[in-house]
């Protein structure tokens, strides 16, 4: 007979702080079925923002059960006309299913440049590999909830419209390596809250 096993999780609980993603672990005496459950995502974000868009994580800073596990969840929340900004998970590989809405464009960009990209509906699946750029357009005609599962954690963001104007990296440096005007970059420093 040949048997296998996998280390439990639950040998070593790194509820938080100090696990392998940077939390300690927590006393196991001290481990309650609380820390096993996240309560949150039946609640829509708040939206309120240029973007239309909002989003409630269950990651491992929130959600200490989860820590060192390798997985977390989130919620978007997508007003009509609303999107996802182009965005990266440069430690995460994302798949998101719509719980609500109709007409989504969801989609990526591969490392090739390839978009791929099509209408999501309730119901639908798509999953999104690490690292790269993805997004969200609302063009239905109600409010979108999508929930996501992370491979991490702890997934990092790198949202691009941030990375390029909410910095005080000169205007005039952006403006050339972007291609874009260089009145259009200071326009979106000023709505990002960039600086130079």
């Amino acid at each position: 007979m040949l048997h296998t096993s996998k280390t439990s999780a639950l040998q070593t609980i790194y509820a938080a702080p100090r696990s392998p993603v940077g939390y300690a672990c927590k006393d196991p005496a001290k481990v309650t079925v609380d820390d096993f459950v996240h309560s949150g995502l039946g609640v829509p974000s708040n939206t309120s923002n240029a973007f239309k868009f909002g989003f409630s994580a269950a990651f491992a800073f929130n959600y200490s059960g989860i820590n060192g596990l390798g997985v977390s969840l989130g919620r978007a929340d997508v007003e009509v006309g609303g999107v996802v900004p182009i965005h990266a998970h440069p430690g995460a590989t994302e798949l998101v299913v719509v719980a609500e809405g109709s007409n989504i464009i969801g989609g990526f960009i591969a490392s090739n440049s390839k978009v791929y990209q099509k209408p999501l509906t309730k119901g639908d699946t798509m999953v999104l590999p690490q690292g790269l750029y993805h997004f969200f357009v609302n063009q239905g005609n109600t409010p979108a909830a999508i929930y996501a599962a992370f491979s991490s954690e702890s997934p990092t963001v790198q949202l691009m419209d941030t990375s390029l104007f909410k910095n005080d990296l000169s205007s005039d440096i952006v403006a050339k390596t972007t291609l874009l005007d260089l009145a259009q970059v200071q326009k979106l420093k000023k709505l990002f809250g960039g600086t130079n």
